[in-house]
């Protein structure tokens, strides 16, 4: 299992250069589908393509190396929708998975689609990036999202593990184009957007959703394979969280985000064990995800173990 409970504190001085190195953090499956675009010339989508595999999964982005083992398991997936020129708009999916100790299995801890992605590229460009300054939409939007990953990888390690790197993604959020109006993903005064996640993310208020990532990963779904039912409390405990921050501000972001991206497996986990702690995480599911309210029902329907 990875273990990234990994020296910090020097880390952010330390961003200002980024450099091809091995013991690189990302094992990213990275496609551009094209097949919106008419035309039957791909090559550009392509080298685009190969372009971006290469940026995410050479560069280094912290100072901390990682085994093989431990490279933190994504996918990007760069979906295409028109062309002019050298003008593009695309949607991104973005997905990460985070191993289960003592499992196969890898569980879902972000999975995204953004559909705001407006840039401009031309074939063979470079991919430059720096995190403090705006040098193109296509590398500070990608660059974000790995900050993102990198953060809710570690948060689900260690308590509030993802500081420095949430912290570098709220800096190329706020390095990027603040038109106001501009529907381009970083606008301040949105509410579904890139600088809404990592408002949320870095809002105090919302750090009850913080700590649901560290206990509903390390202290609840990597203990299940050897103690489910223990497993099982420490979850119910971490949704207790998503309730407090829903008390707060239903509307959050990030918190629509979580439940959308964990709902599925929260059903499996509690179709089993306890009816007691069966009952009370349904209790607590159809309140914040009401829309939701008949799935959780079906966590009820297996009355036994």
């Amino acid at each position: 299992m990875k273990r990234h409970f990994a020296t910090l504190i020097t880390f952010i001085c330390c961003l200002l250069s980024f450099h091809t190195l091995q013991a690189q953090e990302l094992q990213c499956d990275v496609r551009v589908s094209s097949a919106k675009i008419p035309g039957s010339d791909k090559t550009i989508y392509q080298n685009l393509q190969t372009s971006l595999f290469e940026f995410i999964n050479n560069t280094k982005f912290t100072e901390i190396n990682f085994r093989q083992a431990e490279k933190i398991e994504c996918s990007i997936l760069v979906d295409m929708l028109t062309r002019e020129n050298n003008n593009f708009t695309a949607e991104i999916n973005v997905a990460l998975r985070r191993p289960v100790y003592k499992t196969n299995y890898s569980t879902p801890l972000f999975n995204y689609i953004d559909r705001k992605f407006f840039f401009e590229y031309t074939d063979g460009q470079t991919l430059d990036f720096n995190p403090s300054t705006y040098i193109s939409n296509i590398t500070s939007t990608i660059g974000f999202y790995v900050y993102v990953m990198l953060g809710l990888d570690f948060d689900s390690f260690s308590p509030n593990g993802g500081d420095p790197f949430f912290a570098i993604a709220e800096t190329i959020a706020n390095a990027a184009p603040q038109d106001v109006g501009a529907d381009n993903g970083w606008s301040s005064s949105g509410r579904q957007n890139r600088h809404a996640i990592i408002s949320d993310i870095n809002n105090a208020t919302y750090q009850p959703l913080r700590q649901f990532l560290y206990d509903y990963h390390r202290t609840g779904l990597d203990v299940m394979a050897e103690h489910p039912d223990q497993g099982r409390e420490a979850i119910l405990g971490a949704i207790s969280n998503l309730r407090a921050v829903y008390d707060r501000n239903p509307m959050c972001y990030f918190l629509q985000l979580i439940i959308e991206s964990k709902r599925d497996e929260i059903i499996q986990v509690f179709s089993q064990g306890e009816m007691k702690i069966r009952t009370e995480a349904a209790n607590i599911l159809k309140a914040i995800d009401p829309s939701q309210s008949s799935r959780y029902d079906e966590m009820l329907q297996n009355k036994g173990f």
